[in-house]
């Protein structure tokens, strides 16, 4: 059992040279996994099934590039309406080595 779990860590734990973040390629790993999930669906109130798929694909997307930082993903989806949406999340980080 032990030897199984530290398969499944060095396989998460890559050294990598180039450890800049890139906020393109992240946006396009996350764009693709969200229309992934919700091209052709119509909405349903009940999308607690959507936002698990996006966020758990997204990650798993990010985690494979093998980059030395670690990934939040935050998701949700609203009906397109006329009556908008609103939403506020506050966000720190230090944008010398962190991106986003």
């Amino acid at each position: 059992m032990q030897r199984r779990a530290s398969a499944t860590t060095e396989q998460y734990h890559h050294r990598c040279d180039d450890v800049a973040f890139n906020a393109e390629e992240a946006h396009n790993i996350v764009k693709e996994c969200v229309d992934g999930v919700l091209t052709g669906e119509d909405y349903n109130h009940n999308i607690n099934q959507w936002t698990t798929n996006i966020v758990e694909q997204s990650l798993t997307h990010l985690v494979k590039l093998g980059k030395a930082y670690k990934n939040t993903v935050t998701c949700a989806v609203v009906q397109n309406s006329a009556y908008g949406f609103h939403t506020a999340s506050p966000g720190f980080w230090d944008t010398t080595p962190d991106g986003t």
